[in-house]
């Protein structure tokens, strides 16, 4: 489809116009911590941005991600990971920056348990109100999104510095297992296009788009990931999120209302798309003002709407998003090489229930003793439950072991 989800990664307490401060949160207890983001390590996770004498600005002023952003830039720069000394639940961002009229600047957070661990939570505007964690974290990283709406006009960040608190909340009941929902879908194409984590599209690409950056991965990784089968679940992808869209840039309609950060009134699950193109919400608009042509709440790169959930056409699709739930990152590794073949039991020549992308996040349920396998981390006999019915050779899968990591299969 002709994506209309132009502004990639926007979030809520953005910084339009000179040096903006935020103030500490309400309530907070416990001991601040205090550190700066590290504005000068750009790499390849980072897009279209460099470091100006150890502040932070556009690379190119004239470079967007699609055709229809006619002028003006954007970009961004994810932090190196900071440490902490001792656990917070709510961060917030001071922003020392130079903005010319029609730029602006936006600071996301995110956080886990520990050196180590894998539970990121999802990406938080730490804007005009404190970036709240739904748990304790002791490892924060921050992305820092710069935009201009004019070509040759460039945002300068010279400073970004941060604090930590632990505050009191209410208990929060979050599903054990990730959340799974019907949605529609939509291709995406746009071959030799940019997605909003940096990535080029190629032919026969395998990602997915959701429409807000609270879960985009970046670029050569997939903390976000998920789960696209088809309606009947004869045939799934695992797929990262690497863009932004089909239709809003800030619709994370899989959250529940006191987390979602538009559109609260909506049922949980159900995309703002869905309502504007079914019952007229919102005036049919999306978050950008485009009138929403269909009711997708997701975007699959050819690849995997071709090859891997085997689609012909637009239509329903169930997806679960692999990195909610209490239990989701416990057991979730990443898959290396190529789209790999996901089968119906431990043996090449079992039914092939569809693809695992490279990439891609996969929770690892148990293990069972199969078929030998020369893949692209080795050989071996362990096969790897990703689901029901859904067996992987580890020679594909990034545990850091050749033993199993998981318990046996009963």
């Amino acid at each position: 489809m002709v994506r209309r989800a132009v502004a990639a990664l926007l979030a809520a307490g953005a910084v339009t116009a000179g040096s903006t401060a935020f103030a500490a949160p309400a309530g907070a207890t416990g001991g601040a911590l205090a550190w700066r983001a590290d504005l000068s390590k750009v790499d390849s996770d980072d897009v279209n941005v460099r470091d100006s004498g150890g502040a932070l600005t556009l690379r190119d002023s004239a470079w967007h991600r699609t055709d229809l952003m006619t002028a003006g830039s954007e970009g961004y720069l994810i932090s190196p990971e900071q440490p902490l000394a001792s656990a917070v639940n709510r961060v917030t961002a001071k922003v020392t920056a130079d903005l010319p009229g029609g730029t602006g600047v936006e600071v996301d957070v995110r956080g886990r348990s520990g050196p180590g661990s894998d539970d990121w939570t999802e990406w938080t505007p730490a804007g005009a109100r404190p970036a709240a964690f739904g748990r304790a974290v002791t490892v924060v990283q921050t992305r820092i999104s710069l935009s201009s709406k004019a070509d040759r006009v460039r945002p300068t960040v010279r400073e970004v510095g941060l604090s930590g608190s632990l505050a009191p909340q209410a208990e929060a009941l979050a599903a054990t297992t990730p959340l799974t929902y019907t949605i529609y879908a939509t291709r995406e194409g746009l071959v030799g296009h940019t997605t909003a984590n940096g990535h080029v599209i190629t032919s026969n690409d395998h990602f997915v788009a959701l429409p807000s950056g609270k879960a985009t991965s970046a670029k050569g990784s997939g903390t976000y990931s998920v789960k696209v089968c088809r309606t009947d679940g004869s045939r799934c992808e695992y797929a990262p999120v690497w863009d932004v869209g089909p239709w809003n840039t800030r619709d994370d309609y899989w959250n529940p209302a006191s987390v979602r950060s538009e559109y609260k009134d909506l049922p949980q699950g159900q995309p703002e798309a869905y309502a504007a193109y079914h019952n007229g919400y919102n005036n049919k608009k999306d978050d950008l003002g485009y009138t929403v042509g269909n009711p997708a709440g997701i975007d699959l790169a050819d690849g995997t709407f071709g090859s891997g959930v085997g689609l012909g056409d637009n239509g329903n699709v169930k997806v679960t998003y692999l990195w909610t739930g209490t239990s989701a990152a416990s057991g979730t590794v990443s898959t290396a090489g190529d789209p790999v073949n996901v089968r119906a039991s431990a043996s090449t020549s079992a039914a092939v229930k569809g693809l695992a992308a490279n990439y891609a996040k996969v929770p690892i349920e148990c293990y069972v003793n199969g078929d030998s396998v020369t893949g692209k981390l080795g050989t071996s006999t362990i096969w790897d439950r990703i689901g029901a019915g859904n067996y992987i050779s580890d020679t594909y899968v990034q545990t850091g072991s050749d033993q199993p990591v998981a318990p046996l299969c009963s």
